[in-house]
């Protein structure tokens, strides 16, 4: 069994995270929850999160605010970022959501399985992307050790000549 996939929660209500937790456990993903924007940011310092479950509506900045901050720092901008919300239901809100750099806009209650589906879809991308990336890195390897031997093969062909 491959390791737990990293999603970052971020909720100001306790129950609401609770609420999510229940949804989303299960040994394929790590849950990382968390109460503030800090936390969040801090968490996004130590962790690369397959995506970003965000509460649009907290007490010290807004999801919206938080999303723009995490967008701004290279090693999170493309992390996507689904954004919940129980008070902003409306399509406007939903559209200043996907112009804060949202992938989706989900309203509560929301349908669990629908959850699950759309956590789902990131996780598989964030494998694929893991898998890319250790791929890359194996065939940067072996063109070094390709390279290596044949300048050790052909040291002539790698010198230049005088003047040129």
């Amino acid at each position: 069994m491959s390791e737990p996939i990293p999603i970052l929660v971020v909720d100001d209500r306790a129950n609401n995270l609770a609420v999510v937790q229940s949804v989303l456990d299960s040994p394929d993903y790590h849950l990382v929850m968390v109460q503030s924007a800090q936390d969040a940011l801090m968490a996004l310092l130590h962790t690369e999160f397959a995506a970003l479950l965000l509460d649009v509506k907290m007490p010290e900045i807004t999801g919206f605010d938080l999303a723009r901050i995490i967008h701004e720092r290279k090693a999170s901008r493309h992390l996507p970022i689904i954004f919940i919300s129980g008070h902003m239901t409306d399509s406007q809100h939903a559209k200043l959501g996907y112009k804060a750099g949202g992938v989706d806009y989900i309203t509560k209650p929301f349908d669990p399985e629908v959850l699950r589906a759309k956590v789902a879809v990131f996780a598989d991308l964030y494998r694929q992307r893991q898998a890319l990336t250790a791929e890359a890195a194996a065939l940067r390897g072996e063109n070094v050790q390709l390279r290596q031997g044949g300048a050790a093969q052909n040291p002539k062909e790698n010198t230049a000549a005088p003047g040129k």
